[in-house]
């Protein structure tokens, strides 16, 4: 609400404002703080009158209202109030939920409402072969053979399609009985007479907006939709639902796209809007639908013909006819799924720009073509504090070299829906190539660089001298520098980043980079301190340094790690803290007197300061507990226990859709691991072990008795 300072004022008469203006206004002055007042209890009253709704009220008043209604947390559901409030949406529905009980599009509602996982609901009675009565559904009759064809068959290997849909959501083949439970915690089975299972897609899909494909180099016909040259499966961008009691297609969830679906519905996902497009030449129109042709480009086998475009949507690759290669480069928009806004990308992110800066937007129309151009731009206006705005989803190949004087504040961010990507190449022979930010020694406050929602590639970035604070937020320092076809990364040795000599602070917050190298006077300066937060460190392999010196000397840094994942070891002088934090490879700390570890994992021969409830200590201490086991072979079983309960990853390799997430078959004690019951690691706030668990009460509440309903993973 407009807050009107002079209301009260001009409720007086004209001659006690004129009196009150000859004095100096006094009166205004005063009726100006009453006012401030009256604004503040007016608004109070109207917040309350919209505490009355659950679709206005505050997040405090959401489960008052739900319990008006009889909504119920479920029971068992870890849910941090602050962190992971009540459903708004799934209070709201629960009257009408109710009059709605045992249908299928309720259940894949409950669904988005608790989790906000998108499903689809199958009953699996229907795909149970089973014999046909004969007179029953009479005979000779269309509407009978439709229905007998429907259900109990046999597969029809003719049928591409059907086939390629085999154990999947959308699978419509006929299935033997199964007497394994769907619900059942060990081995899924679902296939019962009773079975009904909810399939949800926990990735979720991220756009990629007219942004360069990349050319693979040994042919200049052969592109992947990545920039970084890497096979990505496309996803479908999902469409909203007609109807309420409408089930879910292929159309309404972030499914992959698979050849036959794409060539048999291609312009159902071609194009403009949808789930991805392809341009050429630097043409305004996309490349028409006519022109493609859907292929297994693996190997890059297939020679698509004169005029043809081939698209690979499994692999993300696009192949042109050799004589119709584009010459002025390829545009892509498409999707591609994974499971956080980690790393930089087109959602949406707090940007928050210190008052007074001055804004200099980088891009196409933009006044400035290049980030070196408007960095010159300010440098020559001559003020402290800047922001350089990158307003396109394009590639930047230019040599950074940011030198700030004390009390400098520069910011080089992405405009809000791009994911722009700096390219730092081979440019000099007699130099290294990195991002380089230099803090040059004076009077005055040491200077603040911060980046935000870059992708950077091809090299890594290098801090050296007198800097205050470094912010990497929502950024991606591609491990290993680059990647190869297969998510390999190019120079897995090479460091992401490089702290040399320097007295930065560094931030990461909600960012993938790979190894950190520290190199600066031990004996006469301060360690530098690393803040991680919802991040992956990643050295791409368990075994190589993820943070250390040179030669694997101990980094001199001080580490402060909450719900971070490591892959490698660590090599430092303290950790502070470590909380919720998963270290795949062994901790090497050199001063073991302060900070301290909690909810952690920590392979066994770590050297660290002391722990507070990690793994796998309290694995191995739980055993010596029981007393049941065999002295002689109490240490044989510990060693067991904590081989269960290493962390155990879908994929470990960065530019994959599941990449740092804990595999299916992880130990509890690392998917429920954290203070909070959530699991460990960068996608902590996810709360999906919450999410699973409130979703598995509403199904009890909402299926028939006797229901043996069960929730599977697709993504």
């Amino acid at each position: 609400m407009t807050r009107e300072p002079d209301g009260l004022l001009e409720l007086l008469p004209q001659w006690h404002r004129l009196r009150d203006a000859e004095a100096g206004e006094p009166l205004r002055a005063l009726l100006a703080v009453i006012a401030e007042q009256v604004d503040l209890v007016r608004s109070g009253i109207e917040q309350t009158y919209d505490d009355w709704f659950i679709e206005t009220c505050a997040d405090w008043a959401v489960p008052y209202l739900g319990d008006l209604v009889g909504y119920r947390t479920p029971d068992g559901a870890a849910r941090p109030s602050a962190a992971l409030p009540v459903p708004r949406r799934d209070v709201a529905d629960t009257v009408a939920a109710r009059r709605r009980k045992g249908t299928l599009a309720l259940l894949e509602e409950l669904s988005l409402s608790v989790a906000d996982w998108p499903a689809r609901a199958v009953e699996f009675s229907r795909l149970l072969s089973a014999a046909q009565p004969v007179r029953l559904y009479g005979a000779g009759e269309e509407a009978a053979d439709a229905r007998r064809s429907a259900r109990g068959r046999l597969a029809d290997v003719r049928d591409g399609a059907a086939l390629d849909l085999l154990g999947g959501p959308f699978d419509p083949s006929a299935h033997t009985v199964d007497v394994r439970r769907a619900g059942s915690a060990r081995r899924r089975g679902g296939y019962t007479p009773a079975g009904l299972g909810l399939f949800v897609w926990r990735l979720k899909p991220y756009p990629v907006t007219r942004a360069p494909a990349y050319c693979v180099d040994r042919a200049r016909n052969l592109y992947t939709f990545s920039l970084l040259g890497n096979d990505t499966p496309l996803v479908t961008r999902p469409e909203p639902e007609p109807s309420a009691s409408h089930l879910a297609t292929a159309d309404h969830v972030p499914a992959y796209l698979r050849r036959r679906a794409l060539a048999d519905r291609l312009t159902d996902h071609y194009g403009p809007g949808k789930s991805f497009t392809i341009w050429r030449d630097g043409h305004e129109d996309p490349v028409p639908p006519a022109d493609l042709v859907v292929a297994d480009l693996s190997g890059w086998t297939y020679r698509p013909r004169r005029g043809q475009v081939a698209v690979d949507p499994v692999l993300g690759r696009i192949a042109f006819g050799a004589r119709s290669a584009p010459r002025r480069g390829v545009w892509v928009t498409y999707h591609y799924a994974f499971a956080d806004d980690t790393g930089g990308g087109e959602y949406p992110r707090e940007r928050p720009a210190p008052r007074g800066a001055a804004v200099y937007r980088v891009g196409p129309g933009r006044p400035h073509e290049r980030i070196n151009d408007a960095y010159e731009q300010w440098r020559a206006d001559g003020g402290a504090e800047a922001v350089i705005e990158i307003t396109h989803s394009g590639t930047y190949q230019e040599q950074l070299d940011f030198d700030l004087r004390p009390g400098d504040r520069l910011e080089l961010r992405a405009a809000e829906g791009t994911r722009p990507v700096v390219r730092l190449l081979d440019w000099y022979s007699n130099r290294p190539d990195a991002l380089n930010i230099r803090g040059n020694p004076g009077d005055g406050p040491p200077p603040r660089m911060v980046l935000d929602g870059l992708l950077i590639t091809g090299r890594g970035v290098n801090v050296t001298g007198s800097v205050g604070t470094v912010v990497i937020r929502h950024c991606t320092l591609v491990p290993g520098w680059s990647l190869e076809p297969r998510c390999e990364p190019h120079s897995p040795e090479e460091p992401s980043l490089v702290l040399d000599r320097t007295t930065a602070c560094v931030q990461i917050e909600r960012s993938i980079l790979g190894t950190i190298l520290v190199s600066g006077n031990e004996t006469g300066t301060d360690p530098v301190h690393l803040h991680l937060t919802d991040s992956v460190l990643d050295a791409t392999g368990h075994r190589r340094e993820a943070l250390s010196a040179p030669e694997c000397r101990h980094a001199h840094a001080v580490l402060h790690a909450h719900r971070t994942t490591v892959i490698g070891e660590v090599h430092t002088h303290a950790v502070q803290i470590a909380q919720d934090s998963v270290f795949t490879g062994r901790m090497h700390v050199a001063r073991r007197g302060i900070g301290c570890l909690r909810y952690c994992y920590v392979p066994p021969g770590s050297r660290t300061p002391r722990r507070h409830r990690c793994q796998p200590d309290d694995a191995r201490a739980a055993v010596r507990e029981d007393g049941a086991a065999d002295p002689a072979d109490l240490s044989g079983l510990q060693d067991a226990e904590a081989h269960r309960v290493r962390p155990l990853f879908t994929s470990e390799r960065y530019g994959t859709p599941d990449y740092a997430r804990p595999a299916e078959h992880c130990a509890p004690e690392i998917t429920r691991g954290a203070e909070d019951g959530s699991e460990l690691g960068a996608f902590h706030d996810l709360f999906q072990p919450q999410r699973e668990d409130a979703l598995r009460a509403r199904l009890d509440e909402y299926v028939p008795a006797g229901t043996d309903a069960g929730i599977i993973h697709v993504t």
